[in-house]
């Protein structure tokens, strides 16, 4: 059998169509359009909403230059219906690919139906699931070649050919003496296939047809879950087979026999073969796992010498031996072999080659380790069965995109008479060969938790579920006369509660909603328990298990229909009922789940795929390395830090290798994003990794990963194709103060590939999803599902391998920056100052402009005035105008920062002279730890911040209530004078010309200082003896 992947379209109704039959209503049917295939629907006669349910099926082929990826969907009216002899047009939809899914992920989508043309006339909307499914297709069996009688004379001379050819020995079967293959050993196992190798064509076995496919491995699973639909079958992987990423290093001791060492000349490197090459598909996947294969354009070129030990042959030994690297003050082992026919490593190292120190001879030997003994200084108690020398500036440069280099067998010396053969490749390469992620590698100190790796945050859904009613509840508390009945509903570690309902005749009426956060692949239930509350607490009554894989998926605030579910007995093992209960669950794929907080969010896209909008550009980012960095721990009496980076943008995380030991690390890793809204923040953490040191033994799992530092960048301050190559001050706020942890050098790059107007038309678009617009969800609601789905992020990775930290997570996310810090409102207070500073120096420039203070000036606006009272056309293109030039006077600071991007500022912080008192009370957590004096203390200091924030506010609400008391006839002698001065205006007003007041007006308000009195204006003082509420408040 074979798979085949197909489109499905689910054509479920249409609503408000317009009628086209010349009798009020239409007989509309459905054409789609795919890939050269048309199909259609039945026709629904003479009606404006009809209802199809048909689907359509179709075959999915390669990419063309004739068929485009679109799917057309045209409604119109059947003819043959109605007094009218055309199919009239109702409407159309074009829809891309990439918004389609995979079956199970599906959704009813009501799209709305758009024009042929400028003049056509559409209203409208359909109904449609459209997914992908695949297909088994029945291969019928090769037909069998006709048998041809054979000849008895020539029978017995080809049965003496075939035992000739078995006598003759092959070359994998031709070993010394000591070597032979012991009887059981099971043969070599098949190279496993890379983690990002395609799948094949799945075929079946006629006699193993009935056996399941094997399920795909977890990181596939990972792989797969964001990546585009694949429109060509998939083809083999024709790459190398990945190394064991298991490695053990220790130290080379001992005396290592003399080894001759080859001439320059006689040095044979491998040389590259020639692979196939696989087709691939034109379409990217959405997201990868793997590291990008970049040209690493924006990061320095590091050269290492690379290893690849593979296996050998004819080693005088049964047991299993290790292979000894040394290059310059690097020396390394390997794992023991795996007995197979051969010994068998396959292991890739990597050395370093820009240091100052770097030797020119490489050394590679094999020694027996004893058994039983381990790894460790196996060499210095193991026998030495042979070595090789290679000199080190023969040894060939390779750079990608050139093919990987053979391995070749080569003859060790120096191990007596049977000595034996290796194959291994040595070349020099740089970080972009895709042999590096994998590597042993010297600034990693061999650490397998220290590789670089790429990670996906998990799928994540809103789950609303709305309880409406109960029946039947009550049966088995009758002695009750009436109940307090509430619902818990429980997902994971997410517990929520229905208000309680008094009852007597066991139906109980809720009608609420409660949301939950949910990951795929959805493997839990969501249980519901009714509870009773009495005296001794709450007693459970039914309990109802719901598995998520069954709950419907929506797009939009469409209704979704309620169903009945039956109770259960909690207390007994089989099924009795205990009432029902109507629950309307759905999983809300039009929000987006925030796990960010929102003015640094880095993806604002809904879950459900299908609304997503086509990318707007790249963005790269090349992280080069850290200075001056300070030590965070101290092993062996010395100071050290083992730092690494992560990254995080959208739903995919990065996290670099971790150089140990080292004040100075340079990573020089390339890593690349899809940007679909500029309005993003890209974010950067550097840490100290526990686990890189291994003298700490069992102590290293307990301890955290130490933060050093934080680096945002907005992709809206990037312009397109501009390499910002910058250093960061890693500045970290502790109890104790602000403390610079050293230096980091990124470079990043934005490219643009969506059209310059539709680039510009994001702007117009509002940054949340149209569910979060038409259903909006509560401020303390969002911060509470905010942290629930940090806490699911952060168990995910953390199963990850490497595993990635909770702590390293929990930062990433800011997921503890909502704590109360008293440093925190005085800078909100200066950002509000700062914000109003242009409105207040507007009110001084009015001022002194009134005061004559540059009478030059006040000439100037009497000119002015003048001007915008007769020419009032003027006014609204004249303050345009100065808005303009004031942009244009301000970008000049632009110009000047355009090398530097925004950072932390630690001066708008109000983190350089903060109070030692105010970090310890920010960094105490809840609830608080310190002792009930300082509490105290602190509760009194709060109680006077909030002393004045209430005059001020009670300020405010006077000012208010004073306006109001202008015409509610609070002091009747101010509201008669009010209501009757306003009178007077008004006749004026429709006496005098407007032109002629506002004039006089103007000049009244600029009158020269002699003219004016240095009391308080009549106006004022009315306004200020208003009454207002504040006498009444007690």
């Amino acid at each position: 059998m074979a798979w085949n992947q197909k489109l499905v379209v689910e054509v479920v109704d249409a609503r408000n169509l317009l009628p086209k039959d010349g009798q009020g209503t239409s007989s509309p049917y459905v054409v789609i359009d795919f890939y050269g295939q048309r199909k259609r629907t039945q026709t629904a006669p003479r009606d404006l909403n009809p209802t199809w349910n048909e689907t359509l099926d179709f075959n999915v082929g390669k990419p063309s230059n004739v068929f485009d990826d679109m799917l057309e969907l045209d409604v119109y009216h059947d003819r043959t219906y109605g007094p009218t002899r055309r199919s009239n047009f109702l409407g159309r939809i074009r829809l891309s690919c990439t918004q389609f899914v995979r079956k199970g992920e599906e959704a009813l989508i009501y799209y709305t139906l758009e024009k042929k043309h400028l003049f056509s006339w559409v209203q409208g909307e359909i109904g449609l699931r459209i997914y992908y499914q695949d297909d088994v297709l029945n291969v019928p069996p090769p037909p069998q070649p006709p048998q041809v009688a054979a000849d008895p004379a020539a029978e017995p001379a080809k049965e003496e050919d075939k035992k000739e050819e078995e006598s003759l020995p092959t070359p994998a079967e031709e070993k010394p003496p000591g070597s032979e293959e012991k009887p059981g050993e099971e043969p070599p196992p098949d190279p496993p296939a890379p983690d990002n190798a395609p799948a094949p064509i799945k075929t079946e076995d006629p006699d193993n047809s009935a056996a399941d496919p094997p399920p795909p491995p977890p990181e596939l699973e990972a792989e797969t879950e964001e990546d585009d639909i694949v429109m060509e079958p998939p083809t083999p992987n024709w790459g190398p087979t990945p190394g064991d990423d298991h490695l053990m290093a220790s130290e080379v001791t001992g005396s290592v026999p003399e080894v001759k060492v080859a001439a320059a000349g006689t040095i044979n490197g491998p040389h590259p073969i020639a692979r196939p090459l696989s087709p691939t598909s034109t379409l990217e996947p959405q997201e990868s796992i793997s590291i990008e294969r970049s040209s690493f354009d924006l990061v320095e070129k590091m050269h290492y010498v690379f290893v690849r030990v593979v296996k050998a042959r004819y080693l005088p030994t049964n047991g299993n031996p290790i292979v000894g690297i040394a290059v310059s003050a690097s020396r390394i082992e390997s794992k023991p072999a795996r007995k197979t026919a051969f010994f068998e490593w396959d292991q890739t190292f990597a050395f370093g080659r820009d240091a100052p120190d770097s030797s020119s001879i490489l050394e590679i030997s094999v020694w027996d380790s004893p058994p039983g003994g381990g790894s460790e200084d196996a060499a210095a108690r193991g026998k030495f069965l042979g070595g090789i020398c290679f000199d080190v500036t023969e040894i060939p440069l390779r750079d990608p995109p050139d093919s990987p280099l053979a391995p070749q067998w080569y003859r060790l010396e120096g191990g007596g008479a049977h000595s034996g053969d290796l194959m291994l490749a040595t070349w020099v390469g740089t970080q972009a060969d895709e042999s590096f992620p994998d590597a042993w590698k010297t600034d990693t100190a061999g650490n397998t938790n220290s590789r670089a790796k790429v990670y996906l945050s998990p799928k994540l859904w809103y789950l609303r579920a709305t309880v409406l009613e109960a029946q039947d509840v009550l049966h088995s508390t009758a002695p009750l006369k009436e109940a307090s009945l509430h619902l818990r509903a429980q997902l994971g570690f997410q517990v929520h509660k229905t208000k309680s309902v008094l009852t007597r005749n066991g139906t109980p009426l809720w009608n609420e909603d409660l949301l939950f956060v949910a990951a795929e692949p959805f493997a839990d239930h969501l249980v519901f328990t009714l509870e009773a509350r009495q005296h001794k607490g709450p007693s459970p009554i039914a309990v109802l298990r719901i598995p998520l894989t069954a709950i419907e998926r929506r797009v939009d605030d469409r209704q979704v229909a309620a169903r009945w579910f039956n109770f259960e007995d909690p207390n007994s093992e089989k099924a009795r009922y205990k009432g029902r209960v109507q629950l309307r669950l759905c999983f809300d794929g039009g929000y987006h789940v925030m796990d960010e907080a929102a003015h640094v969010c880095s993806d604002y896209r809904p879950t459900a795929r299908q609304l997503w909008k086509p990318p707007i550009g790249t963005v790269e980012l090349g992280i080069i390395g850290c200075r001056n960095l300070l030590p965070m721990k101290a092993i062996d009496g010395k100071g050290c830090t083992d730092a690494y980076c992560v990254a995080k943008y959208g739903p995919k995380w990065i996290r670099t290798r971790t150089v140990s030991d080292s004040l100075d690390p340079r990573w020089n890793e390339q890593y690349t994003w899809r940007v679909f809204d500029p309005s993003t923040v890209l974010t950067m953490g550097i840490f100290d990794s526990s686990g890189a040191s291994e003298s700490e033994g069992e102590k290293s799992a307990t301890r955290p990963d130490l933060r050093m530092g934080k680096v945002r960048i907005r992709i809206s301050s990037l312009e397109t194709g501009k390499v910002y190559r910058n250093s960061y001050p890693l500045i970290v706020l502790t109890n104790n103060g602000v403390k610079k942890m050293g230096e980091i050098e990124v470079a990043v790059r934005f490219i643009r590939s969506a059209p310059t107007l539709d680039f510009l038309h994001v702007y117009t678009q509002p940054l949340l999803p149209l569910m979060h617009h038409v259903k909006p969800l509560g401020v303390v609601q969002q911060e509470v599902l905010r942290s629930t789905a940090v806490k699911i992020i952060a168990v995910h990775l953390s199963r990850s391998e490497p595993p990635m930290r909770r702590e390293v997570v929990l930062h990433m996310l800011d997921a503890d920056t909502h704590a109360f810090s008293m440093r925190k409102v005085r800078a909100n207070w200066v950002r509000i100052i700062n914000v109003i500073a242009g409105v207040i120096d507007i009110v001084r420039w009015i001022d002194d402009t009134r005061v004559w203070k540059n009478p030059t000036a006040t000439v100037l606006v009497h000119a002015l005035l003048v001007l915008l009272v007769w020419f009032p056309d003027l006014i609204v293109p004249t303050l345009a105008f100065y808005v303009f030039a004031i942009g244009a006077w301000n970008y000049r600071f632009l110009r000047s920062s355009k090398a530097a991007l925004p950072h932390f500022d630690p001066k708008l912080s109000l983190a350089e002279a903060v109070d030692r008192e105010e970090l310890d009370e920010e960094f105490d957590g809840m609830p608080s730890g310190r002792s009930p004096e300082t509490v105290r203390a602190r509760y009194d200091k709060l109680r006077a911040v909030g002393a004045r924030v209430q005059t001020v506010l009670g300020d405010l609400a006077a000012q208010g209530e004073r306006v109001q008391a202008l015409v509610t006839w609070r002091d009747p002698r101010a509201t008669g004078i009010f209501v009757g001065l306003c009178f007077v205006v008004a006749m004026i007003l429709y006496l005098v010309p407007t032109k002629m007041v506002a004039m006089a007006s103007g000049f009244y308000c600029f009158r020269h200082p002699i003219f004016r009195d240095r009391m308080p204006s009549p106006a004022l003082n009315f306004f200020r003896r208003l009454p207002s509420l504040s006498d009444r408040l007690m």
